[in-house]
């Protein structure tokens, strides 16, 4: 990639001429806003319903939208904020080969990290939509296959470079003027693990695209090109001036967020990785530098800067500064919303590697950055900003031969973390957090596929982390294999946990522990790569928990005692870290007692 600016490299793309801008009233302005968004969602729809992958089908890893023919996007699904933010990159990139050489009825495959790509395993099929006898936008998705083909099943960690990783389709044209390429396709299915998986993810993007193309064709045939595209530019200005609103209330600085480190690169043991986030505000734009993080490693662990670094802080931004719940006016989701915030990484870095270093395996860094984010803007933002999340996406891939002996059988999951708390809520329990925002995989979809048995599925069992609004609990599974397994794993388990706020306490780092309880148990390091599990074995994943927020001992008594009473703590915690007194045998409150040790630790 070449030299950034070090004010940063925004996502906006340049008008096209192709249409005239006329005035729009304000109902026809709402209707076709309305109908952009409804567009959006239905494509989404067609695309969990139809796809065969647990990973789409279940955990919704995918984005879907319509954008202009220079990738402005002009709505998006309400899916994974990295998917749909990553597509304008997956359409510069197809557009910097096959820009002038498109025509009704192609459908262009992509997946090249490094030239859009948020990373390999995520398939985009972008379609080029005309209108009048012009090439005027794209319909287009992505989501997550399960196998690329590459060194190992599902997901990679220690690989030597992107190729390494599996098949690159650089702006392919699986349909070519309507002709569809199946030595092409065939080629790129007898190169992965689980072809019939691949097979019906890759129809159902390619059906996704079209009806997006269609629903966007119908809208246009019923209000004329130059209404719609003309709407479609006031939302986006309107993205845009309400976010810069928001960035104006920041007071213009240099917000430096707390270091903090991933556990490793999957390859060089003990060796954490820095990661340095530093908000820099000046008037109405925000630069999010990530300068100081740690060098680009040797392995997968590293990151496609315009695919998944530039999305991850737009993301952030808008999420953090347009909160829907304390936001009263509708502000859609669009290109507007990317053009106020901008990122920088040193080249050779971990967040900006250079060609051909693999950057599979990316998701745990750019949940880092979006942590980092809140944390920096704490102090300036704090009834909007949240103590430090799980932020590490938990991804891993089990695989083994098939009953045939002639194919893969492979199976990715998502494990949930949590979330911080903020000021004025408890943290959420449970959840994939931040940049990731995908669905649990339910433990029967595995079991009823594959030769596994969920042993435990539940929240972690200790206490969440102490503050005036508790932090959230993160999750833990416990699967025993059938049948001999293999593991791979890109997650991280924080071993510096996350953050507490305004004097809340840290939360609690994860682990990943085979036979846990057991003589044989033995802790195992967050990124594998083929790990092999032997027939019997068990695999026990804990999720990160969430920080604190606030001083514990201003948690409402009452709330404190709930907490017991759901079991999420004993008597003695709620003594110790909240200052709560309950009766021993009845756990009714005793709040001359809970007073009184308060008022001692306060001097009160």
């Amino acid at each position: 990639m070449t030299a950034l600016d070090p004010a940063g490299v925004s996502l906006a793309g340049v008008a096209p001429g192709d249409f005239t801008t006329v005035d729009v009233d304000p109902i026809t302005l709402r209707v076709i806003g309305g109908a952009l968004n409804s567009i959006a969602k239905e494509m989404a729809q067609i695309l969990y319903r139809m796809a065969y992958s647990s990973l789409i089908r279940e955990s919704e890893d995918l984005g879907a939208g319509i954008f202009d023919a220079n990738g402005r996007e002009l709505c998006e699904s309400d899916s994974t904020p990295m998917h749909c933010g990553s597509i304008p990159a997956y359409i510069r990139g197809i557009n910097r080969k096959l820009a002038g050489t498109y025509r009704p009825g192609d459908v262009v495959l992509h997946n090249h990290p490094y030239h859009g790509a948020a990373h390999s395993p995520d398939y985009g099929i972008m379609i080029p939509i005309f209108f009048g006898g012009k090439h005027i936008g794209f319909a287009g998705c992505t989501g997550h296959v399960s196998d690329i083909g590459g060194n190992f099943p599902g997901l990679c960690m220690d690989v030597v470079d992107v190729w390494a990783e599996g098949k690159l389709m650089d702006a392919v044209k699986i349909y070519d003027g309507g002709v569809r390429n199946e030595a092409l396709i065939q080629h790129i299915l007898d190169n992965v693990r689980t072809p019939e998986q691949n097979a019906g993810d890759l129809e159902a993007l390619i059906a996704c695209a079209r009806l997006g193309e269609k629903r966007f064709l119908e809208l246009l045939e019923r209000y004329g090109l130059d209404v719609v595209m003309s709407a479609a530019d006031k939302w986006m200005d309107y993205s845009e001036d309400m976010l810069r609103r928001r960035i104006q209330e920041i007071p213009d600085g240099s917000y430096e967020a707390p270091l903090s480190f991933l556990d490793d690169d999957g390859k060089n043991r003990d060796i954490p990785l820095k990661v340095a986030v530093t908000v820099k505000v000046e008037g109405s734009d925000i630069v999010v530098d990530l300068t100081g993080s740690h060098e680009q490693v040797p392995t997968a662990f590293n990151v496609p800067f315009e695919g998944s670094v530039l999305p991850t802080v737009a993301s952030a931004v808008r999420t953090l500064l347009l909160d829907e719940a304390l936001t009263e006016e509708f502000v859609p989701q669009n290109d507007g919303c990317f053009r106020p915030a901008k990122a920088y990484a040193p080249e050779g870095t971990l967040f900006n590697p250079n060609f051909p270093a693999s950057c599979f395996a990316r998701f745990s860094q750019i949940n880092r950055i979006f942590d980092s984010i809140n944390l920096a803007l704490a102090d300036v933002l704090p009834d909007r900003a949240v103590a430090g999340s799980s932020a590490a996406l938990c991804a891993i891939a089990y695989s083994g031969l098939a009953a045939d002996g002639q194919s893969y059988w492979v199976y990715i999951e998502i494990n949930e973390g949590s979330y911080g708390a903020r000021n004025g809520k408890d943290g959420l329990d449970c959840v994939d957090a931040l940049m990731a925002n995908t669905r649990n995989n339910p433990i029967e979809e595995l079991e009823l596929n594959h030769a596994m048995l969920a042993e435990r599925y539940e929240l972690r069992d200790e206490p969440p982390a102490p503050g005036r609004y508790r932090g959230g609990i993160g999750s833990i599974r416990k699967w025993k294999m059938l049948t001999d397994t293999f593991i791979g794993s890109e997650a991280d388990n924080r071993t510096d946990p996350p953050r507490g706020l305004a004097g809340g306490h840290d939360g609690v780092a994860g682990s990943f522990v085979r036979n846990a309880d057991t003589a044989r148990e033995e802790l195992l390091y967050s990124k594998v790569t083929q790990e092999k599990c032997a027939a019997g074995d068990t695999l026990e994943i804990k999720l990160p928990s969430g920080g604190g927020y606030g001083d514990p001992f201003e948690r409402d008594a009452r709330d404190v005692r709930e907490d017991v009473l759901d079991d999420y703590l004993s008597a003695a915690d709620a003594r110790e870290h909240y200052g709560v007194v309950l009766d021993a045998r009845t756990l009714a409150l005793d709040e001359e007692a809970t007073a009184r040790v308060r008022g001692q630790r306060t001097g009160g």
